[in-house]
């Protein structure tokens, strides 16, 4: 539910509003609770995006030390998960350790999708459309989220934002501070790269 305050801002009430203002009054010890409200959904994106345990931890540590410290300028102006998110995604961006998964150079999508404007193929497996969380079985698990990790960071962002968190495009855009076309451009780029290095594991759909 959004609600004005004045005549130029808008508040957005989520389901953590009261929480958050009870901390930013000063209600300090509450921050545990919000902690304990993401802390499960922050380890799995921070181990999708870092794969290596040690690096999801502490990414998460430094988001929640981020929050902390920035949470007296969130503004309300949009749903507090979503400011969550973009501060997780610009502490993955500026992590320099790397997964010992990840190739030694980041790859060029180029060739999955030379042409930003270009249609979709024809020929793209129905399960490349779909979110990848409906594909995680016991199976595929794993071959899925290395594959993921091989792919660049900007475009794994937009992925694991999208497919598996399940983010709308403009959220996913906000959060990654993107345009909405260039958010389609990246996940439809990292879709195409995932379904022809899983294409072995799909044969049948083709």
């Amino acid at each position: 539910m959004t609600v004005k305050k004045n005549q130029n801002r808008k508040i957005v009430k989520d389901n953590d509003f009261d929480l958050i203002q009870a901390i930013n009054s000063g209600q300090t010890e509450k921050f545990h609770d919000l902690v304990k409200r993401y802390e499960h959904k922050l380890y799995n994106f921070s181990l999708r995006m870092c794969r290596d345990r040690s690096d999801a931890e502490d990414m998460i540590q430094d988001t929640f030390l981020n929050v902390f410290k920035y949470l007296k300028n969130f503004r309300y102006e949009s749903k507090f998960k979503n400011w969550l998110y973009k501060v997780a995604a610009s502490t993955c961006i500026k992590k320099r350790r790397k997964s010992k998964f990840a190739p030694e150079k980041e790859l060029s999508l180029d060739e999955f999708l030379p042409d930003e404007e270009a249609e979709k193929p024809d020929h793209i497996p129905e399960w490349a459309l779909l979110p990848l969380d409906k594909l995680l079985n016991d199976e595929l698990r794993d071959k899925i989220n290395e594959t993921i990790l091989t792919l660049p960071k900007k475009y794994r962002l937009v992925m694991v934002l999208r497919d598996i968190e399940e983010f709308s495009t403009d959220e996913t855009a906000e959060i990654l501070n993107l345009s909405p076309s260039n958010v389609k451009v990246r996940l439809h780029r990292a879709r195409l790269y995932m379904r022809d290095k899983l294409k072995g594991y799909f044969e049948n759909d083709q």
